[in-house]
């Protein structure tokens, strides 16, 4: 994959998103401690952390599917609450989740238009216009760069990797302005995450949608990401760019002890000013 060709962020990029002092308890359970992330536009967001560390409630918060407890979120410069999910959609914010929610039996373009399919009229019939659906499917997976064997295949013949970029680029179809991936590489191998990684990088080119993604491999963060926003224990215990950093710096401020003192400790003493 070659970074050399990506532009860097602008320093002028706007702020889309600002979560700020977001906290958030399931009975006596604390998921998320005045937590606060911001996204810029066109920015690849590296959102990491243990197992429990509040990532998936986070993204739940800004998908419409839990409402904080307490904290604000401000979207495109306005502050906003999300009710339901569709509410986070009307403010542009689409989320693909490691199940997929494709549906195996149906083709690709099917899949790509599913909720949202074109339909024409014959005979006094109201009936789906597959060839259009086919036509514009096949038009935005080129786009994309995305190479399947057909947009007529049905998506259980697709690999995991293809799976994963048709269920991302039918996101991307509806011109959100932040789209989250909820570990859109787990359980692929390394081809497989090479298509993936190869989309997220389209995009970070493009710099025209925001990216906020939850990924476990290191490697992977430095790859295809502007920033890292480590979550410990419901809290941003780091926040550093992928260019002020490395691979194995990461691995040993996650290594350095628990919570955010011990990872700030451990920071100054590998390069000062990094958090």
């Amino acid at each position: 994959m070659n970074t050399q060709a990506i532009p860097p962020l602008s320093k002028d990029a706007p702020t889309v998103l600002e979560m700020t002092n977001i906290s958030k308890s399931f009975g006596a359970v604390t998921a998320l401690v005045d937590v606060s992330i911001k996204l810029r536009q066109g920015e690849v967001l590296a959102l990491v952390g243990d197992n429990g560390a509040g990532k998936s409630t986070l993204i739940k918060i800004l998908s419409g599917f839990h409402q904080p407890d307490t904290g604000t979120i401000v979207s495109q410069g306005k502050e906003v609450r999300f009710a339901s999910p569709r509410d986070a959609r009307a403010q542009g914010i689409e989320t693909v989740y490691q199940d997929l929610a494709l549906v195996g039996d149906l083709s690709v373009f099917h899949n790509m238009f599913l909720g949202r399919e074109y339909h024409k009229r014959f005979l006094g019939l109201n009936l789906l216009d597959n060839r259009k659906m086919r036509e514009q499917a096949q038009l935005y997976l080129d786009t994309l760069g995305i190479t399947i064997p057909s947009v007529n295949s049905t998506v259980d013949l697709l690999s995991g990797g293809q799976r994963q970029c048709i269920a991302v680029a039918r996101s991307i179809y509806s011109s959100p302005k932040i789209l989250v991936l909820d570990e859109p590489l787990a359980a692929l191998g390394v081809r497989e995450s090479a298509h993936v990684l190869g989309l997220i990088q389209n995009l970070r080119q493009q710099r025209q949608v925001s990216v906020i993604l939850i990924v476990h491999n290191y490697n992977q963060i430095f790859e295809v990401c502007d920033r890292i926003n480590f979550l410990h224990a419901g809290e941003v215990a780091l926040d550093a760019s992928t260019a002020d950093t490395s691979e194995e710096e990461l691995i040993r401020i996650v290594k350095s002890g628990l919570g955010t003192r011990a990872i700030e400790a451990a920071a100054a003493e590998i390069r000062p000013g990094l958090v």
